[in-house]
């Protein structure tokens, strides 16, 4: 099968993209539950655009599958899961800029830090973890976790932007092709 003729395909398009979501949503949950990596405040919020991608897969995987999809909301899903990756690719760039020591991380990735005295300041440390956003856990040929899922993030929202190009150009699911 050609690239424009999944391009073609939004159903197979939605649920490779929602599948693909949850592979990425399933390695980050493994490398915390089984390989004790415990995430930071950056990479918390990488997992939320995969999750919303899952959800608007399914629900365009569904639209495509209709009797009667309509192309507009078609392209609305596939536009929104475009929008999510592409975001979630722009939130690991940034991330992996603050591991590289290119920029500071947001004030959320050293910690709270509202207390009004010494002693509270104290004791508020000692009862957080604090999981820095500048120290690299993992690297696998010099390449982090952020800078993998950057590059993943980036291929599929580009694969889903083009996808929604393409749909609004073509008309979505014409033909009987939408599945």
């Amino acid at each position: 099968m050609t690239p424009s003729q999944i391009l073609d395909r939004p159903a197979l398009l939605f649920t490779a993209l929602a599948a693909a979501s949850a592979i990425m949503l399933g390695g980050a949950f493994a490398f915390q539950y089984f390989g004790g990596f415990d995430p930071c405040v950056l990479c918390i919020w990488q997992r939320y655009p995969y999750g919303a991608v899952i959800i608007l897969g399914v629900l365009g995987a569904g639209l495509a599958r209709g009797a009667k999809p309509r192309p507009g909301a078609l392209i609305a899903v596939m536009g929104l899961c475009a929008l999510a990756l592409l975001t979630d690719a722009a939130i690991a760039g940034f991330h992996v800029g603050v591991e590289q020591q290119w920029w500071q991380g947001t004030q959320a990735c050293v910690g709270a830090t509202g207390a009004d005295s010494i002693e509270a300041l104290r004791a508020q440390l000692l009862a957080q973890k604090v999981v820095r956003c500048d120290a690299v856990a993992w690297s696998l040929a010099g390449v982090s976790m952020a800078g993998y899922n950057m590059a993943a993030a980036l291929g599929l929202g580009t694969v889903a932007g083009l996808a929604a190009r393409r749909m609004a150009r073509h008309g979505a699911g014409e033909g009987g092709s939408n599945g």
